[in-house]
């Protein structure tokens, strides 16, 4: 039976096994601060950790005991770098060989198109996370420990470097405030932005980087990623700047609003922190917020959304098209037409997703369509940024964005591959038709 399992669905019964797993553990006694249990809220939070969205109905830092924030940190850490990369880690140090299937779920879960090299990958890839989280949690442990304590500096410097790598947003602050006591702070700002940007790039480009001094060539997958990161970070914080510097930045130096600027554009391609209260922001602040959680970061990363390469694939078709030109072009290259169709397969699936959830939240749940739609953005993009309404979520409502976070971590195509695959059929072609297009 369990050789019948292709590697989609080994890749979505490992992320299930794994909230499942986080929920007995959150439902425990000992997991929460007085002792209480509910079995919904330990489901909602271990769905949130596992697939590193940061959307809580609890309070972290005051509803979780320490025991509780330590499960958090773990499902954060598994869930972001994905479960084949510890059973991969394991397996190495045990000295066993990695076999082909252990390597086509390795493929999928890095979303790399094929499987050559995928071991010193997942080898690079576990080192090199290892690596940045250790290195910002010495740093905010240090910037913390005079007001702290050494080792409240040092539990607080794990938990949020781990979870700014992995894009998971989970602070433990306390009182919903996640980083907004440090907006001026350029510690705080520096280094968790630095954990989140570098976590959204994707394994595959960093692993390039740092290789680049021995290849002296980067791959045009690499190029793209890192000209649509730097475009949107420079895009965002422009028009954030201009949008806020007379209202929720005004009481900030110059300096200070650049900064508090440039984070807040960068955490919404899935990191799930912020500085600035949300709920001070102008309504095109978080129409460009919304935007950007759609966009998410990059292919193979612990980062959600349709990807900033499905978004530049997309905005290259449609340039294409407006010139008349017969293929898809980009960065000097001809993009295969089946790429083209899975990106617009993966917008579209997106988009529809949205605008179902929406539609159903808005049952029950009576808000502005703009705070509901925020939420079902935030969740199927694993942000974790939140205009308030997910701790006032029904129980329908918990289930219903707890779906949501899942499909937006394991990707719509991942499950529908999952649920929809078959042995390759033979190849038929139809005879043409032309409709009417526009």
């Amino acid at each position: 039976m369990l050789r019948r399992i292709n590697p989609q669905q080994a890749l979505v019964l490992s992320f299930l096994t794994l909230i499942g797993l986080g929920t007995l553990l959150l439902s425990t006694p000992w997991a929460t601060v007085d002792g209480s249990r509910n079995l919904l809220t330990s489901f909602f939070t271990a769905v949130s950790a596992v697939c590193v969205t940061g959307l809580v109905v609890e309070d972290t830092g005051t509803y979780w005991s320490f025991f509780g924030q330590l499960v958090i940190l773990l499902l954060i850490q598994v869930g972001g770098l994905g479960v084949m990369s510890f059973a991969t880690f394991f397996a190495l140090l045990l000295g066993r060989r990695i076999r082909l299937r252990q390597r086509l779920i390795m493929q999928q879960e890095l979303n790399k198109p094929s499987v050559r090299g995928i071991v010193e990958i997942f080898r690079y890839l576990l080192l090199f996370s290892f690596l940045m989280e250790a290195l910002g949690a010495l740093v905010l442990a240090a910037r913390w420990e005079p007001e702290m304590g050494l080792g409240q500096a040092l539990w607080f410097g794990v938990f949020h470097s781990v979870s700014a790598f992995n894009n998971a947003g989970f602070d433990i602050f306390g009182n919903w405030q996640s980083l907004t006591g440090y907006a001026a702070d350029p510690v705080v700002n520096i280094t968790i932005a630095t954990l989140f940007v570098v976590g959204g790039l994707g394994f595959i480009v960093m692993y390039e980087i740092y290789n680049y001094r021995r290849e002296k060539i980067l791959s045009m997958h690499a190029r793209l990623v890192l000209i649509v990161t730097l475009l949107l970070i420079f895009v965002g914080t422009l028009v954030i700047l201009a949008l806020e510097n007379n209202h929720a930045l005004r009481d900030l130096s110059p300096a200070q609003k650049l900064m508090a600027a440039c984070f807040q554009a960068v955490t919404p391609r899935t990191a799930g922190f912020n500085t600035l209260d949300l709920h001070a922001l102008y309504l095109p602040t978080h129409l460009l917020i919304m935007l950007f959680m759609f966009v998410g970061g990059s292919p193979g990363s612990t980062a959600g959304g349709i990807k900033t390469s499905t978004f530049a694939l997309l905005g290259a078709a449609i340039y294409s098209i407006l010139r008349g030109k017969r293929e898809t072009e980009l960065l000097n290259r001809r993009i295969a037409h089946e790429d083209v169709l899975r990106a617009l397969s993966i917008a579209l699936l997106v988009l529809f997703l949205i605008g179902t959830v929406t539609f159903l939240l808005s049952f029950t749940h009576d808000r502005d369509l703009i705070i509901v739609l925020f939420e079902v953005v935030s969740a199927l993009g694993t942000v974790g940024l939140s205009l308030g309404l997910t701790p006032e979520l029904s129980d329908p409502g918990r289930v219903l964005i707890a779906i949501t976070m899942f499909l937006g971590r394991v990707g719509p195509i991942t499950i529908g591959y999952a649920l929809a695959y078959r042995p390759k059929q033979p190849e038929v072609r139809h005879p043409e038709g032309r409709i009417m297009i526009g």
